[in-house]
Formats: C-alpha cells, sequence, structure tokens
C-alpha cells in the first residue's frame, strides 16, 4: 500500500504522462505507450528503498538509481 507521499507522487507522474500526451507534437499515437509508462513508474516509487521518507528527486542525487555524473 503507497503512503500519502508516493500516491501523490504517482498522481503528479500521471498527470505530466497525460500533459504530454495531449499537448506535445511528437507524441506518441499508441496509448499503451504511455500506460506502459506509467505503469513503470508506478513499479519503481513502489520499490524505492525511502518510501514515505523519500526526497523530491531535485532537492538530492538519489545514489541509489543511476543518476551517477559518470556513464557506464
Amino acid at each position: 500500500m503507497s503512503g500519502k507521499r508516493i500516491s501523490r507522487e504517482k498522481l503528479t507522474i500521471k498527470k505530466m504522462i497525460d500533459l504530454y500526451q495531449a499537448k506535445c507534437p511528437q507524441a506518441s499515437a499508441e496509448p499503451e505507450h504511455y500506460e506502459a509508462l506509467f505503469v513503470y513508474a508506478q513499479k519503481r516509487l513502489d520499490k524505492c528503498v525511502f518510501g514515505e521518507e523519500k526526497p523530491p528527486v531535485s532537492s538530492v542525487r538519489c545514489t541509489v538509481t543511476s543518476q551517477q555524473s559518470v556513464k557506464r
């Protein structure tokens, strides 16, 4: 079960995807593409090791994910 913060982040992601799909000229015409993206984002949030204590991405670089300055 998602807490308040994770639920809010999922809603934000859904709104961002919907906005992109509606307003971006190069957006894919296939709704399945965006549904798959949203499912992926939900899974990532559900598995976040920080859980409800997850800081916003803009405030701290996540040391758990691939947000590294050097590419592999």
